[in-house]
């Protein structure tokens, strides 16, 4: 059982000087490309850099290869004096005032989606863990769906958009949510309906293939993964590198209860969602409902919970040191609780943009 993982990690490109979001993707790729390949990509808007670590064994590679991938991309960034950030929305930039990149793909996708697709500028972090079984992939995705929320509460970094307070510890989820094929997915039976879904799809022409569907986990239509897809993007690489070890223990956990002939109980979409809810709006500091219980539950009485859930499995795996910095996340908040604190001392989204900034790089030189 190797649970290989891949982390893809898509971050502003920053004008330090104004402060804004600068479009510049294609001047990175040009200097990028010939040395990273395809571990360096664009995004819809030309302000959003996607790198992506190369299949890894184990969370100690997966540390490495995006430690080397955040430094490499803000030098890359620091030669045009540009910063990266990694925060889900940047604080203060309208997406009317992004360019498109000019690519077909995301000139279809505008063409379609109209505003909704233009308006869709976040940054997120995606989570991709390996398994042989196609049936595993299946039922790994019909029960991880339950800890989605878990993981989108640890992880909320999008505070602000257009300039507001929005309320939200994730607004990004509430962007994304209003593009078609998003969301909390349903169960599925097996890999064959899974499959036949997708065909569906691509026959009736919703979509041209299995990429299209941009649900907060997927089975991937291509790799043979599971992809976790709800996390916003957290500041610092350990945030990044603590969740990926949390959801690799989390599928291997899973994946030895199967192999008992065990599973944890599949809830429906609805009631998962009301959790969703919870998370994108209050983070940390609200309450999730144990639905076995039928009773709410502080959100970090939960994670403690599935803390020790995973333990025997992050033993196995051996990310029992990365899986720890989940309880600094929890003693000193997200990237959006941080974010707020400098905001409420200093009144200035500008310093938040400098924070942002400089806690992308925190721990990589």
């Amino acid at each position: 059982m190797k649970l290989t993982l891949g982390v893809e990690e898509e971050f502003q490109i920053i004008d330090p000087t104004t402060h804004e979001l600068k479009a510049h993707i294609t001047q990175l790729l040009e200097e990028g490309v010939p040395e990273l390949g395809d571990q360096i990509k664009a995004e819809l808007h030309q302000s959003v850099v996607e790198v992506g670590t190369v299949i890894c064994n184990n969370v100690q590679e997966a540390y490495a290869d995006v430690k080397k991938l955040r430094k490499r991309i803000s030098e890359l960034a620091g030669d045009h004096g540009l910063k990266i950030g990694a925060a889900s929305t940047h604080p203060s930039s309208d997406w009317r005032d992004q360019e498109i990149t000019d690519l077909p793909r995301y000139r279809e996708t505008v063409a379609l989606m109209q505003d909704i697709g233009r308006a869709n500028l976040i940054f997120g972090l995606h989570v991709h863990v390996g398994l042989d079984s196609k049936e595993d992939i299946i039922a790994i995705h019909n029960q991880a769906r339950y800890f989605l929320p878990h993981l989108l509460a640890l992880t909320g970094s999008s505070p602000f958009w257009k300039g507001r307070n929005t309320g939200f510890k994730s607004y990004r989820s509430k962007v994304f949510k209003r593009m078609p094929r998003t969301d909390i997915p349903n169960d599925f039976e097996s890999w064959a309906e899974f499959e036949r879904y997708v065909n569906l799809l691509v026959k009736t022409n919703c979509i041209d293939n299995g990429r299209r569907i941009w649900w907060d986990i997927r089975p991937h239509s291509v790799y043979s993964t599971v992809e976790f897809r709800i996390c916003d993007l957290p500041l610092r690489i350990d945030e990044t590198i603590a969740i990926t070890a949390l959801i690799q223990s989390l599928v291997s956990m899973l994946l030895r209860l199967r192999r008992k002939n065990h599973q944890w109980r599949n809830y429906p979409s609805y009631l998962i969602q009301e959790n969703k809810w919870r998370a994108s709006r209050y983070g940390l500091d609200g309450k999730l409902i144990d639905f076995g219980k039928e009773e709410e539950v502080s959100t970090r009485e939960l994670i403690h919970e599935l803390l020790e859930f995973v333990r025997e499995d992050a033993e196995v795996l051996g990310c029992v040191e990365e899986l720890k910095y989940i309880k600094e996340i929890l003693k000193h908040g997200t990237s959006a609780d941080r974010q707020l604190a400098v905001y409420e001392k200093t009144g200035d989204l500008n310093k938040v943009v400098d924070f942002i900034t400089e806690e992308t790089l925190h721990g990589i030189n």
